[in-house]
């Protein structure tokens, strides 16, 4: 029996796609969990800590999302199969808003958005793209999709991730001994690292001293990557120009944070991305069937990594 605990989203959709995916696995729906001794797989989002434990024959909990650092911040969460999220869909979705934030610093977008609010006109030619130092953090499977995609557009493509890896047209670093040489004189930062004890805070003033003067920042990984005041910093000394932020510390966003106002500044609701459940139902499909005859689901989140 699947159960489908996932706060926020259209819990009908979910439920048809589900069912169309798996018409030989019965769903409930939370809060109708019946009898928690049925429930042997779990599809969770922005569940309480505490939630899963109350089923004890779980054999795998699906998330939702890409990420799972919330479920990893669950200390009594069962230790069964925590399967991640990889969609086409998702990948999709992230490159689109990351090429389409890119391109809009690159042709210099922020610059005539203020000057239209002083009803200045004065163009700005901006580099050639091939010239465009272009810095992604994560290279997993959306930020390996984004650095390729940016790639193929002409821009200069950096990557950095945890440990080595290579991608075609996209200059690699790793570890912390290769962080600094992979901010350094990068025009515009994307963020899409994992949330982990390792990456919290490290979109930095350390960091940020590194990035070309006038840098742009496209920040869609997680909201605890970013340390807040360092960025007001820098955007108040011009180390950063601009800045597009799709997470945050606390979402949904105060009304009154200072982000929502600042100069340069774009605030989007947590919406870079989004699962789709005509796709995404049949992933979850396809991993219970492996499950149930006895093979091992794919994309499980290796907990030590917490990704």
């Amino acid at each position: 029996m699947l159960l489908f605990a996932c706060e926020g989203v259209d819990e009908a959709a979910w439920a048809d796609a589900l069912r169309g995916a798996a018409p030989d696995v019965a769903l409930r729906l939370w809060p109708e969990a019946g009898d928690p001794l049925d429930v042997t797989f779990g599809v969770a989002w922005n569940n309480p800590p505490g939630f899963w434990r109350a089923f004890p024959n779980l054999r795998a909990i699906f998330s939702l999302g890409a990420g799972v650092d919330g479920l990893l911040a669950d200390p009594t969460l069962p230790d069964v199969p925590l399967v991640r999220m990889v969609d086409p869909s998702l990948a999709d979705g992230m490159v689109e808003f990351v090429v389409m934030r890119a391109l809009h610093h690159h042709r210099l977008m922020h610059v005539y958005e203020q000057q239209q609010l002083t009803a200045t006109w004065r163009p700005v030619r901006p580099p050639l793209i091939g010239r465009r130092r272009v810095g992604v953090m994560g290279l997993g499977e959306l930020g390996g999709r984004c650095a390729r995609a940016l790639a193929g557009l002409g821009f200069q493509v950096r990557g950095w991730s945890r440990s080595p890896r290579t991608l075609p047209d996209v200059e690699t670093y790793h570890g912390e001994a290769g962080l600094a040489a992979f901010a350094e004189g990068c025009e515009i930062l994307v963020c899409l690292l994992p949330l982990t004890h390792a990456t919290q805070g490290a979109l930095n003033a350390a960091l940020f001293e590194h990035l070309a003067e006038g840098a742009c920042l496209i920040q869609v990984g997680r909201g605890a990557h970013l340390v807040e005041e360092d960025l007001l910093a820098a955007l108040a000394s011009g180390r950063i120009a601009a800045a597009t932020l799709d997470v945050f510390g606390v979402e949904p966003l105060p009304p009154g944070h200072p982000f929502w106002r600042y100069p340069g500044v774009r605030v989007v609701p947590h919406a870079a991305a989004f699962t789709y459940p005509e796709t995404a139902a049949g992933i979850i499909a396809a991993n219970i069937r492996r499950l149930l005859r006895g093979e091992a689901a794919n994309d499980v989140v290796d907990r030590s990594a917490g990704y």
